[in-house]
């Protein structure tokens, strides 16, 4: 078997005339947190589905630990657990007895593990409730410590903090880097920015349905040029003259400041293009280039994903 957790190539899924998925490549090693980025509609879900082989891609094929799950099933998905929008279980009956039901399904000595999930989920205070009562994100932790029965070796996990307040977000965040701690190797779907770039290590971002950017994110911020703040003796004439230079990207105003991105060549040349035409540079200070700048300049202008009305539905794979 593979170790790979996910390789997919050419992934295509169509809906008739409407192309939701087109030609996306992934490749998520051991040990990756990894963040599938996108604005919401893009194409990230329909993706997870046909990873999972919860539906059956138009073109391409996927790969968990070596395994193809349209060829073999239920097997190729040893090992791998999570889910796919929100979970779902039976509101009348207990959380623990809802992962006794799993758990017999599931078998291996998953039911020895009920404790330790609840606990790892902080759950077990309302262990005996029904799900019925619970919040969104009580619902969203019984849906991992459901996945976490499973053992996996590799989590994927659908906007596993939509819903939930500011700290039930905080909660669930330190619960994935926890888990990434341990050697669990973690397949982020999202359009937070900010949770992706505090979790992630690896991504993909994706557009219309097809990948924009894959790899690294230190990378990505790397290719994109540093970040530089601008503070002159007319800002004005400063910004006319920063437009008119090819290197220099995302400029923004921020009050008499000018933002931009740019490497240090294109640095040099708008300094002495400033200088070369009367404008005094009072300030120039490097900063962080952030993802949300990386993310709108990749994914600007996308179109939505249509998805038919009898394949939206809850999928959990625990």
């Amino acid at each position: 078997m593979s170790e790979v957790p996910v390789v997919a190539r050419g992934l295509v899924k169509r809906y008739g005339t409407i192309l939701a998925v087109d030609h996306v490549d992934l490749n998520v090693e051991p040990g990756d947190v990894y963040g599938f980025l996108g604005p919401n509609g893009a194409g990230k879900t329909t993706t997870l589905r046909m990873l999972l082989g919860l539906i059956r891609p138009t073109e391409g094929h996927v790969e968990l630990f070596g395994r193809d799950p349209l060829v073999e099933g239920a097997r190729a998905l040893d090992g791998v657990a999570g889910f796919v929008e929100s979970p779902r279980f039976y509101p009348y009956l207990s959380g623990h007895k809802n992962l006794e039901l799993l758990a017999a399904y599931d078998g291996g000595g998953a039911a020895a593990r009920i404790g330790k999930v609840l606990d790892l989920v902080e759950l077990t205070p309302r262990a005996g409730d029904k799900v019925g009562g619970y919040s969104h994100g009580m619902h969203q932790r019984l849906g991992i410590a459901a996945a976490l029965l499973r053992n996996p070796k590799l989590l994927l996990l659908d906007e596993p903090t939509t819903g939930l307040d500011p700290g039930g977000m905080r909660d669930m965040r330190a619960m994935v880097r926890r888990l990434a701690g341990e050697g669990m190797t973690v397949l982020l779907s999202s359009h937070l920015l900010a949770e992706v770039e505090e979790l992630c290590n690896r991504v993909a971002i994706v557009r219309s349905g097809a990948i924009a950017y894959e790899g690294h994110l230190e990378d990505l911020k790397r290719s994109a040029g540093a970040g530089y703040r601008l503070r002159t003796n007319d800002h004005q004439r400063a910004e006319a003259i920063a437009a008119e230079e090819t290197g220099v990207h995302d400029l923004r105003r921020d009050g008499a400041d000018l933002c931009f991105t740019a490497d240090e060549e294109s640095v040099g040349a708008l300094s002495l293009a400033l200088a070369a035409r009367g404008v005094r540079t009072l300030a120039l200070i490097p900063e962080t280039v952030s993802l949300e700048s990386l993310f709108f300049r990749l994914t600007e202008g996308g179109a939505g994903e249509a998805v038919p009305p009898s394949e939206v539905q809850t999928e959990v794979v625990a």
